[in-house]
């Protein structure tokens, strides 16, 4: 759907999205070094992506609805989030069999870059322990605020300001699609590791399936089993 131009403080929709993100990370960033190691930095986040587009969103009485907080499409959501987990597993699969072969070969000091991945490999599976909890936890405490702040609320604004696009797979994706993706690689540099813009190729993803829906319901599904299946393939392979 298309939003009103107006905006708090008679902001353009690119000048809001780049104020709200840049006081998301600014926050993450300073709990971080405030409270690092401890649960506050996750809280922070978890709070700013949920709540921090309900400043602009209330000025223009809208609700979380209008950026796909909603279940109206949620039958399409659940097919979609299906058929990419049967695409995406196996071939993701095959792509960290063949990273991590490659790790090995790397000096120690590209390795420590490229990668947070320690020792030799070996494919052992094993879940990750209390893995029923980590379910709930990246589902509702990471992936659907990310999914809500990147894809409902960021994708849909720049998409008022830059509404040109072409048509991919069912989805119009244009500039509001890539800068979307940038920022949710370039916001997971709160903790300066440059592996962690890797982000940016799954994020193409859930922009995708966001545009495809209509909602970030799905977006949010296939967002939580990639972080649960990333985690368990560090476990089998490398057992930590």
């Amino acid at each position: 759907m298309s939003h009103p131009a107006r905006t708090p403080w008679g902001l353009s929709a690119v000048q809001e999205v780049g104020l709200l993100w840049a006081l998301g990370f600014l926050g993450i960033i300073l709990s971080f070094l405030l409270f690092g190691g401890s649960s506050i930095p996750k809280l922070v986040a978890t709070l700013g992506f949920l709540y921090l587009p309900v400043i602009a969103m209330r000025w223009r009485d809208e609700d979380y609805r209008d950026y796909g907080l909603t279940l109206r499409a949620w039958r399409q959501d659940v097919r979609l989030f299906v058929l990419m987990c049967l695409i995406v597993g196996p071939l993701f699969f095959a792509g960290f069999f063949v990273w991590v072969e490659v790790l090995q070969h790397l000096p120690p000091e590209l390795k420590r870059m490229l990668s947070p991945h320690r020792g030799p490999a070996q494919f052992i599976p094993q879940l990750p322990p209390r893995f029923g909890e980590w379910i709930i936890d990246q589902l509702f405490v990471v992936a659907l605020p990310e999914e809500f702040f990147y894809r409902g609320y960021m994708q849909s604004r720049l998409r008022d300001a830059w509404p040109q696009g072409r048509k991919v797979l069912g989805a119009r994706l244009g500039p509001a699609f890539w800068v979307t993706a940038l920022l949710f690689a370039l916001g997971h540099l709160a903790i300066f590791q440059a592996w962690r813009l890797a982000v940016f190729f799954p994020a193409l993803l859930f922009g995708w399936m966001r545009e495809r829906t209509g909602t970030v319901l799905g977006a949010a599904l296939f967002h939580a089993a990639c972080n649960l299946y990333i985690r368990f393939l560090e476990l089998s392979f490398f057992g930590t």
